[in-house]
């Protein structure tokens, strides 16, 4: 099951870091710029029964995205959701979120959901070029 999940958001192609416990990788579809998915390497299904080594992990992981990736993509805010309705396997939405316009690849971008819920129907339209020059602007600043 896990490795269907993994290939579903484009592993191993959108990994962005490897952890001993989570895969950062980023997530296909952009609702806001910069959506990653933290998922665990494990078969998990239930949040509390992951390992204590991967619950503290996960606060490197997330410092990782609040104190290096802030760096690049000049967020205000970080939503993570835990929806694993569709893909059953302990995972995060992760979601920077934006006050204002911002600028990616010579473009403006927005956040229209600022600085409420964001509508997960509606993905924002990326090239591919474009998701790989963000692939490797977060690798360089995670690192």
């Amino acid at each position: 099951m896990l490795k269907d999940t993994l290939k579903k958001f484009g592993h191993p192609d959108s990994l962005i870091k490897e952890y001993d416990h989570w895969y950062l990788l980023l997530r296909p579809e952009q609702i806001t710029l910069g959506n990653m998915i933290i998922i665990s390497k494990t078969e998990e299904t239930q949040f509390h029964q992951l390992s204590s080594e991967a619950f503290s992990e996960l606060k490197i992981v997330t410092s990782d995205i609040e104190n290096k990736l802030i760096k690049y993509l000049k967020f205000d805010k970080v939503n993570y959701k835990m929806l694993m309705m569709v893909d059953p396997e302990v995972h995060f939405h992760v979601f920077p979120r934006y006050s204002k316009v911002i600028n990616f690849d010579g473009r403006g971008i927005s956040d229209p959901y600022w600085p409420g819920i964001c509508d997960l129907s509606k993905p924002k339209e990326f090239e591919d070029d474009e998701l790989k020059e963000l692939l490797a602007q977060l690798k360089g600043h995670i690192e």
